[in-house]
C-alpha cells in the first residue's frame, strides 16, 4: 500500500454494537478494495492489538492500538454499551481531541457522538446520535444544535449519524465525499444496498 494512501481506522471496544462497526467497514471496505480511483486502507484499531468482543457476542479482530503513532485521515467511532465507560475516560478524550487538532476527520455512528460531545468536540456543531439519546446529547453539551430528523450530519472535520444502520449511509456519504458521486453509485451497487423508507411510527 502506498505511503500516501487514504487511512481510515473504524474503532473497535468491548460492548460495541457490531453493526455500528460492520456496516461502515463493508462500505469503506469494498470502496477501498473495489471502487476507489487512489489508494485507501482501511484499518481496525483497539486499545491494545487482539479480539474486541461485541454486545452481541461477535468477537472482532484489532490490529493497530490506539497508542500507534498510525497517521488517520479518518476514524469512524461507533456506538453500544461500550460508550458508557469510554464517555468518561479521559485518555480517550484526549486522544480524540489529539486526532482533532492534527486534522483527522472524525465520524461518528449512534451513541459515537455522545463520546465526541464529552470530549467538547461537538460543541456549537449540528449533530445527530441515535434517536433514543438525542436528549442526552444535548445535555452532554447544550451548545449542540441536535438535529433529530437527519440520517447523518456533515459538519466538515465532524461527522455524526443517527442509530445503527444510519452508519451505513453516512459511510456511503464519505465515500461520496472522498471519491465523488460515480464512486458511491458504484459501492451502493456492489454491497447491493439501497437507502431504507421510514417505517410509520418508528421515529426512524
Amino acid at each position: 500500500m502506498a505511503d500516501d494512501a487514504l487511512t481510515i481506522g473504524v474503532l473497535l471496544f468491548d460492548d460495541v454494537a457490531e453493526l455500528d462497526v460492520v456496516g461502515p467497514w463493508e462500505v469503506l471496505g469494498f470502496w477501498a478494495s473495489h471502487i476507489a480511483t487512489s489508494s485507501v486502507r482501511v484499518v481496525a484499531l483497539g486499545s491494545q492489538v487482539g479480539v474486541v468482543r461485541g454486545s452481541k457476542g461477535l468477537g472482532m479482530v484489532a490490529d493497530h492500538a490506539t497508542d500507534e503513532a498510525l497517521p488517520l485521515d479518518l476514524l469512524v467511532h461507533p456506538g453500544g454499551n461500550g460508550t458508557r465507560g469510554l464517555v468518561k475516560d479521559t485518555a480517550h478524550l484526549q486522544w480524540l481531541r489529539g486526532l482533532h487538532e492534527r486534522g483527522t476527520v472524525l465520524a461518528s455512528v449512534c451513541t459515537g457522538s455522545l463520546i465526541l460531545a464529552a470530549a467538547g468536540l461537538l460543541a456549537d456543531r449540528p449533530a445527530t446520535t441515535h434517536r433514543d439519546y438525542l436528549d442526552k446529547l444535548a445535555k452532554i453539551d447544550p451548545s449542540i444544535d441536535v438535529r433529530r430528523e437527519e440520517r447523518f450530519v456533515d459538519d466538515g472535520t465532524v461527522v455524526t449519524s443517527a442509530g445503527v444502520s444510519a452508519g451505513i449511509d453516512m459511510a456511503l456519504h464519505l465515500v461520496e465525499r472522498y471519491d465523488g458521486p460515480e464512486a458511491t453509485q458504484f459501492t451502493r451497487a456492489g454491497i447491493q444496498y439501497e437507502a431504507p423508507e421510514p417505517v410509520a411510527g418508528s421515529g426512524a
